[in-house]
């Protein structure tokens, strides 16, 4: 009876800031937290775009490799990405084996596809090996899910659904989020920080007109006018090599500046701060441009070398705009741009109305049973009621406890909760019934009552737990709610049904309460 007096209390202590607001303080203040379909939200299927992960490796890798090829004194004149292959120039026929011999010591997963003679030049293809290629794929997806993941705990959404679906496909379900807009926007946005030093050797509008230097590029800065709220694009020659990227960060914050204007304020890991000492210190006097998703942010002149490992992003921002690139920033890039397969947007009103029916569905089966068993069973009917709603509070208990979301699926969870409660009862009840007619004391017909329907409850319960325990292994979002309810309500089943009745009547035996059985 102690046990069952502590139950009551667990369940009450832990729903009580669901159902009055307040709390304790020395269990918990969490409510039931309530899924997407209950409170609104946002539903994205999201797709990796896998190619341009391996487009980005692959240009790397080329330009990994130029630069090992000066320092080894093979002479390859200009290489590009083609077709996810890599084409390098070589001066001429006598640098073919050198080169073959560099490829297998530093780089055996790329093969020789073929070789072709440009005059007195020699085009080499190199392809990587195709396991290899699956492995970029593969882990840009598994980068890009936890990179969202890690956007959205900056953004405060209570219990989101993130998932993979598929090869390279994301589920993102954001309960309760009120910005969808600026949500995608954060998801979404590539966040690849980049610096690179301006080409100061070279003629911008030559470069403009088409004569693009090689190992040069051309990217454009924005600058907005806040009188007339025009746009004006500003083009930069730099650098292709890319000195720094944002892996080198550690974390990224709002600051205000001149005019208390935002700007970002950006503090290095241990090895990036060295690094962006290294680079300040051997380019004084030359420009450094900072690049975010291919726009270039500012260009500054290095007037020293800079330790300390800061530096600042300075741009025409709102202060939302500086929080969100702050927040992407700190999550890390994606290794990918991603596409929106699918967008759903379920509103907080129709949620609303869903919980309202949802719970309406159960309060209404749920009186229709309890009237049934105390018409039907009479007293034992009570005791069963009783066990019955203990059981259903102590899964919304447990629910809270585990942090556990209910969808609109787990409230069909909980009802096929309290019909598998009223079950496990009928069962016991009628096994006493067998045993009064074979005129069985009645605490010998209790008991009996009891052990002999055990198995077949069991049976029914754990039979239903192991299909409960499949949707959950293998379903996603509200086939997950409905199994979380669901396996719950059958494991607090056992012992409320079994446990807890038959501590009541013994209890109600041994005190002399219970003189004849009802039933």
């Amino acid at each position: 009876m102690i046990i069952v007096l502590l139950a009551w209390i667990f369940a009450i202590l832990f729903l009580l800031p669901t159902i009055s607001g307040k709390s304790l303080g020395f269990l918990t203040k969490d409510k039931i937290r309530l899924g997407l379909d209950l409170q609104g939200g946002t539903h994205l299927l999201l797709e990796v775009k896998t190619e341009e992960a391996l487009l980005n490796f692959l240009t790397r890798l080329k330009n990994e490799m130029m630069d090992s090829l000066k320092t080894k004194r093979i002479f390859a004149l200009e290489g590009e990405v083609v077709n996810g292959k890599i084409e390098l120039l070589l001066l001429n026929e006598e640098m073919i084996p050198p080169f073959e011999k560099f490829l297998a010591d530093e780089y055996p997963n790329l093969k020789i596809e073929d070789v072709k003679r440009v005059g007195d030049r020699v085009k080499i293809t190199l392809n990587l090996d195709p396991k290899e290629k699956q492995n970029i794929e593969n882990s840009a997806v598994d980068q890009a899910l936890e990179t969202i993941r890690n956007r959205i705990d900056q953004l405060g959404v209570t219990e989101p659904e993130i998932a993979r679906q598929g090869e390279r496909r994301i589920l993102v379900q954001l309960p309760g989020i009120k910005d969808p807009e600026r949500a995608k926007a954060i998801i979404g946005k590539t966040a690849l920080l980049e610096f690179k030093l301006v080409d100061e050797e070279h003629d911008l509008q030559e470069a403009l007109s088409g004569n693009v230097p090689e190992g040069s590029i051309i990217l454009y800065g924005i600058r907005r006018d806040k009188t007339t709220g025009r746009v004006v694009k500003i083009p930069y020659l730099l650098k292709e090599k890319t000195l720094l990227t944002g892996d080198a960060v550690k974390d990224a914050r709002v600051a205000f500046g001149e005019f208390n204007r935002p700007y970002i304020s950006l503090s290095f890991t241990s090895w990036g701060a060295k690094e962006f000492e290294r680079i300040t210190g051997e380019n004084v006097g030359k420009r450094l441009a900072i690049i975010l998703d291919g726009t270039v942010y500012s260009a500054p002149v290095i007037r020293e070398k800079i330790s300390g490992g800061k530096a600042i992003i300075e741009g025409d921002f709102t202060l939302e705009e500086a929080r969100d690139l702050a927040i992407v920033l700190r999550a890390g890039a994606l290794p990918a741009s991603l596409g929106i397969l699918e967008e759903r947007t379920v509103g907080p009103s129709l949620g609303k109305d869903l919980v309202e029916k949802g719970v309406k569905a159960v309060i209404i089966g749920g009186l229709l049973v309890l009237v049934f068993m105390i018409i039907y069973y009479r007293f034992f009917g009570i005791v069963a009621d009783l066990a019955l709603i203990l059981n259903l509070l102590l899964v919304l208990a447990v629910m809270v406890m585990l942090k556990a979301t209910l969808t609109l699926p787990g409230i069909a969870g909980l009802v096929l909760t309290v019909g598998m409660g009223v079950d496990a009862n009928i069962l016991i009840f009628e096994r006493i019934k067998e045993e009064l007619r074979e005129g069985k004391p009645y605490k010998a017909a209790l008991d009996n009552g009891y052990s002999r329907a055990l198995l077949t409850i069991l049976d029914a319960q754990i039979t239903t737990l192991i299909a409960a325990l499949v949707l959950f292994q293998f379903g996603t979002g509200p086939i997950k709610g409905f199994a979380v309810t669901l396996s719950l309500g059958i494991l607090i089943n056992l012992f409320t049904a079994i446990f807890v009745t038959k501590a009541i009547f013994d209890g109600l035996f041994q005190v002399r309460v219970l003189k004849e059985l009802k039933l």
